[in-house]
């Protein structure tokens, strides 16, 4: 699997460059001439390279293998969807990887697209660090404590959470973390109904949640919950000191750094997982108060978060900002983890998952 990911990291980097290559072609070549045949653009603005992403966007036919009408215009990433088994002909390796990963691999690249068209930052070449996970779309059995992946075979694995009756395999998304491999599916019943919130109309008893850093939530009915700090206290910072130093002391490259950075992600890893079970904990005992809605600060954490403005004088030299001190600030909220937080008290009292004697799910009312 970790053969897996490195060609898709690549296969991923090559669809991004390509597309980026593409448009700067198409921008060279100037605006599209106004005359233009369905099949192919005018030659004033054809691409030279009709295999590339945006190459040729016509289809031959206007239906699909079904008969039914659609659109004949493709889309960059079906284009290159289009082109996966020219990609292994060309390498015959990446015919070890199941078809639906590579397409899911490219899906992946149209939703970074999607977010920069929706004002979002534009989508990055991948190293090792960032890219350690593919998808499956079919083919997922699980019977028992077995999983069946197309073309990596049956294999043993913990399930943590069995499949209730009734439920579809959707997708199958396989991670690769710090201390192993990590496998979450999606599944679906179209006969369970939906949870619906109270009308705020109903919304009788509610109670405020207001979020800080040396205490982690102030409840309106004058309790507080502790913030235990996981990265900030004195102990853990500590601990994290020594070990990024053991990593910059390495020669990079070397196996030695390579292990040092295996040891380093581990323990970032275990502060993650403390924080994330003790912020359901905390969500769980929001949500589960006999209450009709909870109202919560409407935070912009990421503007929280920002540095400060440069300040200069009149001969344009720097004057301080109180950036130094705002650092410790922002390391805070961080740890903190407040926009998680809001999730997880979302997501529970939507589904009621707390107060299971209650039929419809909690009000979240967002204040500014």
């Amino acid at each position: 699997m970790s053969n897996w990911v490195d060609m898709l990291r690549s296969h991923y980097n090559w669809c991004l460059g390509d597309r980026i290559a593409q448009y700067n072609q198409q921008y060279i070549q100037g605006e599209y001439c106004e005359i233009r045949a369905k099949s192919e653009a005018c030659p004033l603005t054809c691409f030279v390279s009709k295999k590339g992403a945006t190459g040729s966007p016509w289809k031959n036919t206007k239906t699909d293998k079904e008969g039914k009408p659609k659109n004949p215009r493709r889309s960059p990433g079906d284009i290159q969807i289009t082109a996966l088994p020219e990609l292994k002909q060309a390498r015959p390796w990446y015919g070890g990887i199941d078809s639906t990963v590579l397409q899911q691999n490219v899906k992946r690249l149209d939703i970074a697209y999607q977010n920069f068209f929706d004002g979002r930052g534009f989508p990055k070449f991948k190293n090792r660090s960032n890219f350690t996970s593919f998808t499956y779309s079919m083919g997922v059995k699980v019977q028992g404590s077995k999983i069946y992946l197309p073309k990596l075979g049956w294999m043993r694995f913990h399930n943590s959470r069995p499949i209730p009756n009734g439920f579809t395999i959707k997708a199958a998304t396989v991670r690769q973390r710090q201390d192993g491999w990590f496998l979450s599916i999606r599944i679906e019943d179209k006969t369970v109904p939906d949870y619906r919130a109270k009308p705020l109309a109903e919304v009788k008893k509610v109670i405020g949640c207001d979020l800080g850093i040396t205490k982690l939530v102030h409840l309106s009915d004058r309790h507080q919950i502790d913030n235990p700090k996981f990265s900030t206290n004195k102990k853990t910072r500590h601990i994290l000191k020594i070990r990024q130093k053991s990593v910059s002391r390495k020669a990079k490259g070397s196996n030695q750094r390579k292990k040092a950075v295996k040891k380093l992600g581990r323990l970032h890893k275990r502060i993650a997982d403390k924080r994330q079970a003790y912020q359901w904990k905390v969500a769980n005992q929001i949500v589960s108060r006999n209450v009709d809605g909870i109202a919560l600060e409407d935070l912009n954490v990421s503007g929280m978060m920002k540095r400060c403005r440069v300040k200069t004088d009149n001969q344009g030299r720097f004057l301080p900002n109180g950036q130094s001190r705002k650092k410790s600030l922002n390391r805070a909220i961080s740890d903190a983890g407040w926009s998680d937080l809001i999730l997880k008290i979302e997501y529970l009292a939507a589904f009621a998952l707390a107060c299971r004697r209650h039929q419809q799910g909690k009000v979240v009312i967002k204040v500014n």
